[in-house]
């Protein structure tokens, strides 16, 4: 299951959800100056371990 494949599928799928989740939060911002960047940051780290932990219950991409 962890092979070199599966690993890769899922850093993509991890970095895709750090980038649209990092983009929901910025556009919650009225103005740039007013983005919270570390809760950008943080929020946009654990989606993307949300994302991982959840690609160990299979990867259709990676079989």
């Amino acid at each position: 299951m962890l092979n070199k494949k599966w690993l890769k599928a899922a850093a993509l799928r991890a970095l895709r959800t750090v980038a649209q989740t990092a983009a929901a939060v910025i556009g919650t911002a009225t103005l740039l100056s007013g983005v919270d960047w570390l809760g950008v940051i943080s929020t946009a780290a654990l989606a993307g371990i949300l994302s991982l932990l959840t690609s160990l219950g299979g990867l259709p991409e990676a079989k």
